[in-house]
C-alpha cells in the first residue's frame, strides 16, 4: 500500500514501501542472501521475549485505566486514609456523647471524738453509723460550650448517736447544673477544635484520593501513548533493517555484475548492521515501556498477566481541540485537587489559631444549680431528751425511702444557686506562646495555598503552551514524512539508473526513519499533552467520565 493509502484514517501508521522488481540474482549471491536472510531472522528470534509467544493481551485505553483505577495500591492506601478520616469525624462527635456514672456502697464507721457531746452511747468512745449509698449523674456538653450535669443520690443510714434524730434515715438528692462559659470556651472549646480539625482532615483526605487518581489516570494514559509509540517504533526500525537489506543485496548484484567495485558493500553492509542495534535498542524499549506500564494496570495478584505482551488497541486519529488558557485557569482554579487539600489545611490552622487565642482569655463562667432534698426515717432509739421531753419525729420526716422519694416532688427541701466563676491566670505565658505559635502556622498555610494557586496557573499555562506546540507539530512532522518518501523513491531510482550512490539511498532511508519516528513522536506528545492540560486543569476525571467514591 502506498504510504498515503490510510494516512487520514490512521494518522500513526508506519507506510510500507513497495520493493522494485530486482535482476536476476546469480549463484553467487544466492548463499549471500541466505546468510543474511538467516542472520536477520536468528536476530529478531533472540531479541524476542519469552513472553512474546504467549497470546498478547489486547489492551484499549479505558480497560487500562480501569485496570489501574482498580489495583493502583497508592489509590487504596489514600481511600484507606478517607476511611480513617471518616471515622475521626465520627470519634470527634462523640464529645457530646452524654457521660453516665454511677455508684453505689456501703459503709461503717466508728470514730473517736474528743468532746463530751459525741452523742456516743453510754460507756463509748464514739458512735457508731452503718449504711448504703447510690448515686448517679449525667454529664452532657453542648454545642454553646456550655456542661450541664443531672444527678440523683439516695442513701440509708442506722446510727447509735443520740444526736441523730432518725435511725434508719433515708436521705435523697435530685439536682442539675449548668455551667455556661462567658469569655474563654464561649466560641470555642477543645470539642468544637476537634470537630473542625477532624472535619478539615476529613477534607484534605478526600482531596488527596482525588489527586491521587487523578495522578494514576494520567500516568496510565501517558504509559499507554508511551508503548503504543515505542511498538510503532520498532515498526520503523525492523522497515530501516529490510531496506538496507535490500540497498546490500542490490550493492551485491552489482558487484556480481561488474558495475560496482567489490569495496561497494562495505558502507550498505556497516547500514545493516548498525539498524538492527537501533531495532534491539527499541525492542528493549518496549519491554521497559509494557513493564511501566504494568506496574500501574496490574496487581500482585495478576502472575501470569505479568508474562504476557501487552498490544494498545486505540490506533485512532487524535482529535485537534481549541484551549483556551482563561477558561484552562478558571477551572484548574476550580477543581484542582490540591488546591483543595491545601485550603483544608488553612481550615485547620485557622481553627487550632482561634482556639489558642481564646486560651489567652480570662475564664468566666456562669453557674447555675437547683437541687431538691428528701429526708425520711423513723425515731432513733438511741436519740436523747432535751429538757426532760423525749425528742419526736416531725410528722413531715415520718416514713421510709418512698416517702424521702415523694419529698423530691414536693420541692418542700431546695437549695438554688447562681454563681460567677472568674478565673485569671497571672502572666500566661503559656497561652500567649501557644496563640503566636498557631497564628505563625496559620499564616504559614495561607501562604502555601497562594503558592499552590501560582503553582497551578504556571502548570495550566505550560500544559496550554506545549498543546498548542504538539498540535503544530503533527501537521509539520507529517508533512516531512511525505517528503521523504519522495526523496527515498527519488533517490532509488537514481541509484537504478547509476546516478547516485549508496551513501546518499542510506541518507535519504535514513531521513525517511527519522521523519517517521518524529511523526509518531508529535502524536505521543499531543496525546500527553492532552493528558497534562486535564491534570493541570483537575478536569481529567470529569473529561473522562469518572467519578471518585469517596467511601
Amino acid at each position: 500500500m502506498h504510504p498515503e493509502g490510510r494516512a487520514r484514517e490512521r494518522p500513526i501508521l508506519i507506510p510500507i514501501l513497495k520493493h522494485r522488481a530486482r535482476p536476476a540474482i546469480t549463484g553467487l549471491t544466492i548463499p549471500r542472501l541466505a546468510i543474511t536472510g538467516l542472520a536477520l531472522c536468528g536476530l529478531l528470534a533472540a531479541t524476542v521475549p519469552a513472553a512474546a509467544a504467549e497470546q498478547p493481551l489486547r489492551l484499549s485505553l479505558d480497560e487500562a485505566v480501569g485496570r489501574a483505577l482498580e489495583r493502583n495500591e497508592d489509590i487504596l492506601i489514600e481511600r484507606r486514609s478517607v476511611g480513617s478520616a471518616e471515622a475521626a469525624v465520627g470519634g470527634a462527635g462523640g464529645a457530646y456523647d452524654p457521660v453516665l456514672a454511677v455508684s453505689g456502697g456501703w459503709q461503717h464507721t466508728t470514730t473517736p471524738a474528743n468532746s463530751a457531746f459525741s452523742g456516743a452511747p453510754a460507756g463509748e468512745a464514739a458512735p457508731t453509723s452503718e449504711g448504703e449509698t447510690a448515686s448517679a449523674s449525667l454529664r452532657q456538653l453542648l454545642p454553646t460550650g456550655a456542661e450541664v450535669t443531672v444527678q440523683a443520690s439516695s442513701s440509708r443510714v442506722e446510727s447509735d448517736a443520740s444526736f441523730d434524730l432518725l435511725s434508719p434515715a433515708y436521705d435523697s438528692l435530685l439536682g442539675f447544673e449548668l455551667r455556661q462559659p462567658l469569655l474563654r470556651n464561649r466560641g470555642i472549646d477543645s470539642a468544637r477544635l476537634g470537630l473542625r480539625v477532624a472535619a478539615a482532615d476529613r477534607d484534605r483526605a478526600v482531596a488527596l484520593l482525588r489527586r491521587q487518581v487523578i495522578e494514576t489516570v494520567a500516568a496510565t494514559e501517558r504509559g499507554y501513548w508511551t508503548l503504543l509509540a515505542a511498538r510503532r517504533n520498532i515498526e520503523v526500525r525492523r522497515q530501516a533493517v529490510e531496506l538496507a537489506d535490500e540497498q546490500l543485496r542490490e550493492t551485491e548484484v552489482r558487484i556480481d555484475n561488474g558495475v560496482a567495485p567489490e569495496t561497494e558493500v562495505a558502507q550498505p553492509r556497516a547500514e545493516l548492521e548498525r539498524r538492527r542495534g537501533e531495532l534491539l535498542q527499541a525492542q528493549e524499549a518496549v519491554a521497559r515501556a509494557e513493564n511501566a506500564l504494568k506496574l500501574l494496570i496490574l496487581s500482585d495478584d495478576d502472575g501470569d498477566l505479568w508474562q504476557r505482551p501487552l498490544a494498545p488497541v486505540d490506533e485512532t486519529d487524535v482529535e485537534v481541540v481549541e484551549v483556551d488558557p482563561a477558561a484552562a485557569l478558571a477551572a484548574a482554579l476550580e477543581l484542582r485537587a490540591e488546591l483543595d487539600a491545601t485550603t483544608a489545611l488553612v481550615a485547620r490552622r485557622q481553627a487550632e489559631s482561634r482556639f489558642a487565642k481564646d486560651g489567652v482569655r480570662p475564664g468566666l463562667d456562669l453557674v447555675l444549680s437547683y437541687d431538691r432534698f428528701g429526708l425520711a426515717g423513723s425515731r432513733n432509739p438511741a436519740a436523747g431528751s432535751f429538757g426532760g421531753v423525749p425528742t419526736a419525729v416531725p410528722p413531715g420526716l415520718a416514713g421510709d425511702w418512698q416517702d424521702s422519694v415523694e419529698q423530691l416532688a414536693n420541692g418542700d427541701f431546695d437549695d438554688a444557686r447562681v454563681s460567677l466563676v472568674f478565673e485569671l491566670p497571672l502572666g500566661n505565658r503559656s497561652a500567649r506562646a501557644a496563640a503566636l505559635v498557631a497564628e505563625n502556622a496559620e499564616s504559614q498555610a495561607a501562604v502555601e495555598l497562594a503558592r499552590a494557586r501560582k503553582a497551578v496557573r504556571a502548570e495550566v499555562l505550560d500544559a496550554t503552551a506545549t498543546l498548542q506546540t504538539a498540535e503544530g507539530r503533527i501537521e509539520a512532522t507529517r508533512a516531512a514524512r511525505r517528503a521523504a518518501e519522495v526523496q527515498l523513491s527519488a533517490e532509488r531510482e537514481r541509484f537504478a539508473a547509476g546516478l547516485s550512490t549508496n551513501f546518499l539511498v542510506l541518507t535519504r532511508q535514513n531521513e525517511l526513519s527519522n521523519a517517521r519516528l518524529d511523526e509518531i513522536e508529535a502524536l505521543t506528545d499531543y496525546r500527553t499533552a492532552r493528558t497534562e492540560l486535564g491534570r493541570a486543569t483537575g478536569s481529567l476525571l470529569r473529561d473522562r467520565g469518572i467519578e471518585v467514591d469517596e467511601r
